[in-house]
């Protein structure tokens, strides 16, 4: 089994982000060119659900969904939603069966400990996404950014030069390592909402 991953200092971070965001914000450009910001938060809410029920191998109709496929969007209650949500997250992956055997998250079958890594990833792409776009200050823990870059750092013999999210954008060895994933996850760390 893959060495557990705290949840709890990133849930905070991304619950914390969240928070910032004002009603006027919602309409607003993200680093994701097809969401607004209350799309983005859909997804959140949506990855977030999807997560903590394939740490539970609660395999319910939720998990077969491919997330590509919808545009999400927030409900009138998001704001009490999602750190609800983050916080059962913490809690599932926090029980070690949560890593051990297989589970389902996006409509692909995958190891418990690969799950927990990709939600981990989503958590840190996603919180920068939002933070981002909202023009907040952003600075994920060490061992989340870790998760993170060794998820989507690519294999030594892959040529695609792609990501989970897309093309890799290239970003100086001695760059912070926020900049580094987020380059790695196919998003320029020079975003911001104006551009």
């Amino acid at each position: 089994m893959t060495e557990m991953i705290d949840f709890a200092p990133q849930a905070r971070l991304v619950a914390a982000v969240a928070e910032g965001v004002t009603d006027e914000q919602l309409s607003g450009p993200t680093p994701c060119p097809e969401y607004e910001v209350r799309h983005l938060l859909g997804h959140l809410i949506g990855l977030t659900g999807a997560f903590r029920d394939a740490g539970r191998k609660d395999l319910g109709p939720a998990l077969d969904q491919d997330p590509a496929g919808s545009s999400p969007d927030i409900g009138p209650g998001w704001r009490g939603e999602l750190p609800k949500l983050l916080d059962e997250l913490v809690e599932t992956w926090r029980d070690p069966a949560a890593w051990e055997g297989m589970t389902r998250a996006g409509g692909i079958d995958l190891p418990g400990a690969v799950a927990g890594a990709v939600a981990m990833d989503e958590l840190v792409v996603h919180g920068w996404d939002l933070a981002r776009a909202t023009g907040q200050e952003y600075a994920p823990d060490e061992a989340s950014l870790g998760v993170a870059k060794e998820l989507l750092t690519p294999e030594e013999d892959a040529t695609s030069g792609n990501s989970l999210f897309g093309p890799v954008v290239p970003v100086p060895d001695d760059a912070p390592l926020l900049d580094r994933v987020i380059g790695l996850s196919g998003r320029d760390p020079g975003w911001t909402p104006g551009a």
